[in-house]
């Protein structure tokens, strides 16, 4: 017997820009419960945007997640006692956490200026289809290519 579907979950769009994405992005950002903090990074970061790009920051922060969003991974499969690398499609509340914790990371692993400037640098970047989020994204997807023959493996 299959067990019930779980009830999709529903976020509230922050406060300043009415996002519901920019609301997990901000969960994501946060760390030790310090949400206040975690939304002054990201608004920091998109006042930043807004002031030295002068474009609407929310169209960066979405045009990012986009161009950071995988659409295939690969995910082991264990079949007569070898492991094979299978392609996958990726679910899309799974893109969404991908690209946010890829973005996230290149920022963080920046050095020598706030985090809210690194994640400011990081958006922009992968706005542009560069930087590290970005060529993350593109490792996942040569891998998925290179392992297309055990697609008929997938479950």
């Amino acid at each position: 017997m299959r067990r019930p579907l779980k009830k999709p979950r529903t976020w509230k769009p922050d406060l300043k820009y009415k996002s519901e994405t920019l609301t997990r992005f901000i969960n994501a950002v946060m760390l030790d419960g310090k949400k206040d903090t975690a939304r002054k990074v990201v608004y920091d970061a998109l006042e930043k945007l807004k002031t030295e790009e002068s474009t609407d920051p929310i169209e960066v922060f979405e045009t990012a997640i986009r161009n950071v969003s995988p659409l295939m991974e690969i995910r082991s499969r264990r079949v007569g006692g070898a492991n094979y690398q299978v392609p996958r499609e990726v679910p899309q509340q799974r893109r969404l956490a991908l690209a946010f914790r890829w973005i996230i990371n290149g920022a963080r692993n920046k050095k020598g200026k706030p985090m809210a400037e690194k994640l400011a640098d990081e958006l922009l970047l992968a706005a542009k289809n560069e930087g590290d989020a970005v060529k993350k994204k593109e490792d996942m997807h040569r891998m998925a290519e290179s392992n297309k023959a055990f697609a008929h493996f997938a479950w």
